[in-house]
């Protein structure tokens, strides 16, 4: 198997307000795991930038435009979402590193893996709107290019604390795609409810774990053992992944207790999924996570399985189950218990 990082200095060029939980340092942290990869022998990527057709296919062009419009200036686009003058070219390179992760997977045929350190992150970016740190939504960039490649199965997996309303959105009426998401609940954005399950053709390939603040390891484990049954239901031929860290439990901003341990879990038995149903093909990519610590030490260890030298039975097992994770399957089930085997 192999495993290759997409990342640029360029991520830490785009600078928000003083104080702003995405900040600089968290693309600094990332290229000091990407500097200790490539020392002992690993192949990083520069991406390219996202062309405005790629953005288009998942956004609306005028709002493509509207972001284009801010570069050179520092433009706040909500509460919480800011532009500095590179940050429009920084966004481009973000939504650009998954193309290219998409890209080089797809390219180099079986047993390939990608890892994409950047930001600013993506989940959050609806068709015609910015919003929670994200500009361009980045992995549905790379679900897109993935289905204009020819894949007819695309499935995306979303770990981070916040639900990923942008992606969602985009593909909820598309069978093509499955996006399954689990996250704190009720929480920031305020969407992600079990009941949220797709629309039309679409009904059933949108499957939101809605999790109580205060989850466990053992609870995301429960969780995920549901989530990749459904994944090898669907029998995706690419699996897309966004990570976000702040789930974990020194996470300034999440309300959960996840371990960096738990994280390399999960993204092995994501990954096993990958080896059964997609010739092992997986493209992952960073989203949220702002303690910087607890941002290294987890992405530590997602590439320590992505390139095979952890696997899931040397992983300590995860304990202390609170049942919460067992209450987002029954919701979950509720409403998805026609699509798939629960």
């Amino acid at each position: 198997m192999s495993l290759v990082l997409i990342t640029s200095d360029r991520f830490a060029d785009h600078v928000l307000p003083p104080g702003h939980p995405e900040r600089v340092e968290r693309a600094e942290a990332m290229q000091v795991v990407a500097g200790e990869f490539a020392r002992r022998g690993g192949r990083r990527i520069e991406p390219r930038a996202a062309t405005e057709a790629e953005l288009v296919a998942v956004h609306h062009l005028d709002y493509v435009g509207l972001i284009r419009e801010t570069a050179g200036r520092a433009v706040a686009l909500d509460a919480d979402t800011f532009t500095s003058p590179d940050s429009y070219d920084v966004a481009l390179l973000a939504a650009g590193a998954i193309a290219t992760a998409v890209e080089h997977v797809l390219d180099a045929g079986s047993e390939s893996r990608a890892l994409a350190l950047v930001r600013p992150p993506g989940h959050h970016a609806e068709r015609g709107r910015a919003m929670g740190f994200c500009l361009f939504n980045n992995i549905a960039v790379g679900a897109s290019i993935a289905r204009a490649r020819g894949l007819s199965r695309v499935a995306v997996v979303d770990f981070d604390v916040h639900h990923g309303n942008g992606t969602q959105h985009t593909f909820y009426d598309d069978p093509s795609v499955l996006v399954i998401s689990s996250h704190q609940y009720p929480f920031y954005p305020g969407s992600g409810a079990a009941d949220e399950s797709g629309a039309g053709a679409g009904k059933g390939f949108n499957v939101n774990f809605p999790i109580e603040a205060g989850a466990t390891d053992a609870d995301y484990e429960r969780v995920y053992e549901v989530a990749t049954s459904i994944l090898r239901q669907f029998k995706p031929e690419l699996l897309l992944v966004s990570m976000g860290f702040d789930a974990h439990r020194d996470d300034p901003l999440g309300g959960m207790r996840l371990t960096s341990n738990q994280f390399a879990r999960l993204t092995a038995l994501i990954m096993a999924v990958a080896d059964e149903c997609c010739r092992g093909r997986l493209v992952a990519t960073v989203e949220g996570g702002y303690d910087l610590g607890a941002l290294a030490d987890s992405i530590r260890g997602v590439i320590s399985v992505l390139e095979g030298s952890t696997s899931l039975d040397r992983l300590p097992v995860p304990t202390g189950d609170t049942r919460r994770g067992e209450a987002a399957i029954t919701a979950a089930r509720a409403h998805l218990g026609q699509a798939w085997k629960l």
